[in-house]
């Protein structure tokens, strides 16, 4: 999600480089003993690209070096700029910190521009399904080229998407509330066949279940040949803001006694 300068002043600060830190490029900065700051034009854009900051410089750029500071105030980095070069990148990692970066090009060790950037992810849930309802999913990838019967009726997909400005990671999926096998502390991570999944800003990816959540009933809601109705709950943690995302269904059981031949309907609430 990368942006040019001119463009970001134009755009909310959750999304691009602060207008108010453009506005000053070309100003001082108050209060006594304030550093002339050098104009906008070395950075042509800046923005996250999968899980790197990525700075394009200017034709014409004048900078020798860039720093790049944490939230905290901490430097997270910095890189010396080649002659010729036309960027540079910053490797954030999964476990870096969200929040507000300054991206400072200095030249001869003095500053000659500044400008933020928020860096944070927004994962959200916006489905769930089961193969009996979506058999168009990816369901052999997830879980080979022949799932059984049992793995495809008694797993689920949960699509998420991330409408942040950062990448995030997902670490566990859980399913509480009216399933048939309702489990708070999931074998491994809840997920398929993974530790974790990076979810790149912009970017909508379906995480598939390792917990047989709609499998045998277990302690929870089960089918019936007149029919069930309840709520389950979808929850996510994530590791980068240690955020549980979660997102509450509606959900019928009904024409069976057996929960792999019933019929399933998952709505919102």
């Amino acid at each position: 999600m990368k942006h040019p300068i001119s463009d970001l002043s134009r755009r909310t600060v959750s999304r691009t480089i602060a207008g108010a830190a453009l506005a000053g490029l070309a100003g001082c900065l108050g209060g006594s003993g304030a550093t002339q700051l050098g104009s906008q034009d070395q950075f042509s854009s800046v923005g996250v690209e999968g899980t790197k900051l990525v700075v394009e410089l200017a034709e014409g750029a004048e900078v020798e070096q860039i720093n790049l500071i944490k939230p905290n105030g901490e430097l997270f980095g910095q890189r010396t700029v080649a002659a010729g070069a036309e960027q540079v990148s910053f490797k954030l990692r999964t476990s870096y910190t969200p929040g507000e970066y300054r991206i400072i090009g200095l030249k001869n060790d003095e500053s000659l521009t500044e400008i933020t950037t928020e860096i944070r992810p927004e994962i959200q849930i916006h489905d769930v399904g089961l193969f009996r309802n979506h058999p168009d999913k990816a369901w052999e990838e997830a879980y080979g080229s022949s799932p059984t019967n049992t793995k495809k009726n008694g797993e689920a997909f949960v699509t998420v998407q991330n409408t942040g400005t950062g990448p995030g990671t997902a670490v566990e999926l859980r399913f509480s509330g009216d399933v048939p096998n309702p489990i708070e502390n999931p074998r491994g991570n809840g997920m398929n066949k993974t530790d974790s999944v990076v979810i790149q800003a912009g970017e909508t990816v379906d995480l598939f279940s390792d917990s047989f959540p709609f499998g045998s009933e277990i302690g929870g809601m089960g089918c019936t040949l007149q029919g069930n109705s309840g709520q389950f709950t979808v929850e996510l943690e994530t590791q980068t803001t240690d955020q549980l995302v979660t997102k509450t269904f509606d959900v019928e059981y009904s024409g069976s006694e057996e929960v792999y031949d019933c019929e399933i309907t998952i709505g919102e609430v």
